[in-house]
């Protein structure tokens, strides 16, 4: 697959590579030249606490949202010291907030949860981002980039637990599953409002909505003006099945196998994008009109460089 999606986004922006918070060989690290993510796979925006109360339990990480936030705060110390100095490098910090969200949803169905009942846990979700961005604000935080989910009903994974479904649950131009995508819009409309009372309260912040939905879509309605020649839904690194992604034999197990030509296709192993695909995507973001207000207007790739601090979440 190459890089991380968060290295990908930096690289869009002419950024150094990012570090991760955790790393393998050392645990927690305390640089910032050029930021930091402090992003976990398989994160969730609810705490394992909350999702246990719904009966669920993320066998990923019990890493949530909740959690990425606390690491932010207590390596602020070594970051910039006295309070009063956190607060101006925060303020003239880049912070992305996401994507989260999706692995919520994703957890829900996993563990056999009806559309309604994961549909009842979405203002929840959408209040959690909320929560944190408003705390992120209240330290200093003056220009957050905030992404949407992506279309969950395109996902290989979802699509191979969803098999069976009837004909017209399944969207006519890509395929996708219509009431999953669904999901992901009443997200992204809830977010979108809320973000707007934040910027009626905080006029001074900048608050950049990422439609990272559409800036997928537009691949999966035209593949090909991308490049990507093979089936838009089907996976590069699979353990085989009707999208190639098998859940008992994942991209990296010995049963799993990898394509010849990452770049024609969109999906890399069931979860992930390939490398070409987010590319595409964070173009749309960073130079298209697939944020609000648009990324070039309200952020200057210029100041962006300048700055060279980002943090990610």
């Amino acid at each position: 697959m190459g890089f991380y999606p968060q290295n990908l986004q930096a690289e869009s922006l002419g950024l150094p590579l990012i570090p991760p918070y955790m790393r393998e060989d050392s645990g927690y690290v305390a640089e910032f030249e050029h930021g930091m993510n402090y992003a976990v796979a398989g994160a969730t925006t609810l705490s394992s606490q909350l999702l246990a109360d719904e009966g669920i339990h993320n066998l990923v990480t019990n890493a949530s949202f909740e959690v990425q936030l606390k690491w932010f705060k207590e390596s602020l110390p070594s970051i910039c010291g006295v309070a009063s100095d956190c607060r101006n490098k925060i303020g003239h910090s880049l912070i992305l907030v996401g994507e989260i969200g999706g692995n919520d949803y994703y957890c829900l169905m996993h563990n056999g949860k009806s559309i309604n009942e994961i549909k009842s846990l979405v203002p929840l979700v959408v209040k959690t981002i909320v929560s944190t961005i408003n705390e992120l604000i209240g330290i200093g935080a003056q220009t957050l980039v905030v992404p949407g989910v992506l279309p969950l009903g395109c996902s290989a994974d979802h699509l191979t637990i969803a098999q069976g479904s009837k004909n017209e649950e399944y969207d006519p131009t890509t395929s996708c599953l219509i009431w999953l995508n669904q999901l992901a819009e009443y997200h992204n409309q809830l977010l979108q409002k809320e973000l707007n009372h934040i910027r009626e309260l905080h006029s001074n912040v900048n608050i950049i909505y990422a439609d990272y939905y559409n800036a997928t879509m537009q691949i999966y309605r035209f593949p090909y003006k991308y490049g990507f020649i093979n089936e838009s839904l089907k996976t590069c690194c699979g353990g085989g099945g009707p999208f190639n992604y098998n859940s008992t034999a994942p991209c990296g197990d010995e049963y799993a196998t990898v394509c010849d030509e990452p770049y024609t296709y969109v999906n890399w192993d069931g979860v992930h994008f390939t490398e070409a695909a987010y590319k595409v995507i964070f173009e749309g973001l960073f130079q298209g009109p697939y944020t609000t207000p648009t990324f070039k207007s309200s952020c200057p790739l210029s100041s962006v460089v300048k700055v060279g601090k980002s943090s990610s979440y």
